[in-house]
């Protein structure tokens, strides 16, 4: 695996990560440049999901480092983590089911580039639901409000955990075209989904995980069907 570059908006070295005495990570090691779009993935099971917990500090790394625009992510409390410009859309959308979707999108709003209006112009559902509650929405309108109310948080980075899984196609297509958008305005975006055919032309970077460990890093050109069938278990060109 090529070294990695230390000026980067998130840099991500070494880390090792636990659930109580039971080892999840092993040696995870990826970073990310401002303006990029970098896919994290492997099988199920392999740490993804545990990856990002730690990057928010939500199940901490106890070895390695994070650091997410020049600051020492170890140690920190998950909400002081947030404010840096983590803006996390969680694997099953969470959002406040009894809340409707302007109060979910407002919730935890901060000043700047994203409101409401441009929201809405992103996701034109989401304004003709805004007096809905969350609850009556659809999975796919519920993924939208969570990508939503995560930019409404105006991140550096935008972290995308399983951002199509479960969706119909029409929406994934909505969904896709909508981080197409944001990857021409310069938005810096982690994603995690299992989609290759939809997932590679939108990313600049690839990161695969293995058991735990970064075993693979490159370009999505560079992703070789031999790569994809060994660490993906899938062939790239036929999904």
């Amino acid at each position: 695996m090529r070294a990695l570059d230390e000026s980067m908006l998130l840099n991500i070295q070494n880390i090792e990560t636990f659930y109580g005495a039971s080892q999840a990570l092993f040696d995870v090691s990826l970073s990310i440049k401002a303006g990029e779009v970098v896919a994290l993935m492997g099988r199920n099971g392999v740490g993804k999901s545990t990856t990002i917990r730690s990057i928010c500090q939500l199940t901490p790394a106890k070895k390695g480092s994070i650091t997410f625009a020049d600051k020492n992510l170890i140690g920190l409390a998950s909400h002081k983590a947030a404010q840096l410009g983590l803006g996390l859309v969680p694997e099953g959308r969470r959002c406040f089911a009894n809340l409707t979707v302007h109060e979910n999108l407002i919730a935890t709003a901060r000043t700047g580039l994203w409101d409401t209006a441009k929201i809405h112009q992103l996701f034109p559902r989401l304004k003709e639901r805004s007096n809905q509650y969350a609850a009556t929405l659809s999975g796919g309108e519920q993924q939208m409000l969570a990508i939503g109310r995560a930019l409404l948080t105006n991140p550096k980075l935008l972290i995308l955990d399983e951002a199509t899984e479960g969706l119909a196609p029409i929406i994934r297509q909505e969904i896709w075209a909508a981080i197409q958008q944001l990857r021409s305005e310069g938005q810096s975006i982690l994603i995690v989904d299992k989609t290759l055919k939809e997932l590679l032309p939108v990313c600049d970077n690839c990161f695969i995980l293995e058991k735990g460990q970064t075993v693979w890093h490159g370009t999505p050109k560079e992703l070789t069907e031999d790569v994809s069938v060994r660490y993906l278990g899938v062939t790239e060109r036929t999904i």
